[in-house]
């Protein structure tokens, strides 16, 4: 590429743009500076981010939270708390159900903030994005009053219960079995890859209630609500590569749950399910895991990056711009009440690869000779290499590149 070129004059110029906001102490990068106005769409978007600045600079302040290189994917149940206080967990709910009756894009900016900020909200982070949306869609008014205002107050913490040994990512191939009996449901079977299942609360779980059938794989399995204190629930920690205990199997040895128990439409579930990993897959969580990790390679490269280091870290500006504007796009769709399966797929698709792309891209700019002349301890190293470690995990999670892109050929109408 000439030093002319207009994709190098593009590389060039949004280096520059990043690096006006970037500083050495890591501030939260204003995102909202590559989109386009929000204020076109709703005046009190601009003001109420700046409101979650400004309450996460003072928490910053005080010794509220420090940004690590574990970013947002922390527990921290009194920072869930703080979080809940200000109106921020269940935000579009209804406040019968402890909700603030907001916006899902209002819901959008608070989220995007949070994670960019790399604050610690992984406790109320699974309730708020999908169980709260399962079951305002589907659960009885039982379940809504019980659990919904304790996750809006940041009190209850969830994990969801699909995977399973020797399935992979063909939940219709899961085991685990529910047998309806008197006064309930007795569950026996194994989940893996619980991520802080033992941290919550309670499980979304996801069984089989009746046999697989050839003619719908799909059929026959059904979700219930699990306290994870239940007699004969066990849940064992998986270490991770990078030495973290975030994953679990969780057992279940003929574990009794309450007739009430069930979510929705018995044998229904996956098409509930579906329509709760549309929430899932959507959101800025899935390419903003490497965000403080982009923000310190602009850093170290200073005002002045060379052609090619501005190239590099110019197309992920660009790439970063864009999954920005794709997924508050999803927060519009939702707040039409339209179903965003397609769309949120792309995003996660598209969003987990720029999160690999990151530490790809921090490598080549800052090479080993400059990372050693920073030391072992510095941020930007921590940062570089828990995103390395972390990278091939974020194409599985939430559903392979394999079964995402069949999705979206389908929904393209390409197979």
């Amino acid at each position: 590429m000439r030093d002319d070129s207009p994709g190098r004059a593009i590389a060039r110029a949004a280096t520059a743009r990043i690096l006006s906001t970037a500083s050495t102490t890591f501030p939260d990068m204003k995102l909202s500076n590559f989109s386009l106005p929000v204020s076109a769409l709703s005046p009190g978007l601009d003001a109420l981010r700046r409101e979650v600045r400004e309450f996460l600079a003072a928490e910053r302040a005080a010794g509220g939270y420090a940004r690590t290189a574990a970013g947002w994917d922390r527990y921290d149940p009194a920072f869930s708390r703080k979080v809940a206080a200000r109106g921020w967990i269940g935000m579009t709910w209804p406040a019968r159900y402890g909700g603030r009756e907001r916006s899902f894009l209002e819901r959008y900016v608070v989220a995007e903030e949070l994670l960019s900020a790399g604050a610690p909200v992984r406790a109320h982070w699974l309730a708020d994005r999908q169980i709260g949306p399962l079951l305002l869609a589907v659960g009885t008014e039982a379940q809504k009053r019980t659990w919904l205002p304790r996750i809006a107050a940041g009190e209850c913490y969830f994990c969801v219960g699909l995977s399973e040994p020797d399935s992979g990512s063909d939940l219709s191939s899961i085991r685990t079995r529910a047998v309806k009996v008197e006064g309930g449901w007795r569950v026996t079977g194994t989940k893996v890859w619980t991520s802080y299942a033992h941290m919550a609360h309670m499980m979304n779980l996801f069984a089989r209630t009746s046999p697989r059938s050839e003619e719908n794989r799909h059929a026959g399995v059904t979700q219930f609500l699990v306290d994870l204190k239940t007699p004969g629930v066990t849940i064992r920690p998986i270490h991770n590569l990078a030495g973290d205990h975030d994953f679990n199997e969780v057992i279940f040895d003929d574990v009794l749950l309450p007739e009430d128990a069930v979510i929705g439409k018995l044998d229904g579930a996956w098409s509930q399910v579906t329509g709760e990993l549309a929430h899932e897959r959507s959101g800025s969580e899935r390419w903003l895991n490497a965000y403080g990790l982009l923000v310190s390679l602009i850093d170290q490269a200073g005002p002045q990056p060379g052609a090619a280091d501005a190239a590099h870290v110019g197309r992920l500006v660009a790439q970063l711009w864009t999954l920005h504007r794709m997924s508050f796009s999803i927060a519009g769709m939702l707040q039409r009440g339209e179903a965003p399966d397609v769309e949120a797929a792309l995003v996660k698709d598209l969003g987990t690869h720029f999160d690999q792309e990151v530490p790809a891209v921090a490598r080549r700019v800052m090479p080993e000779a400059a990372r050693a002349r920073l030391g072992e301890g510095h941020p930007f190293n921590a940062m570089l290499e828990r995103a390395q470690c972390y990278a091939p995990s974020h194409t599985i999670r939430g559903g392979t590149q394999e079964i995402l892109r069949g999705i979206i050929a389908r929904g393209l109408g390409l197979r």
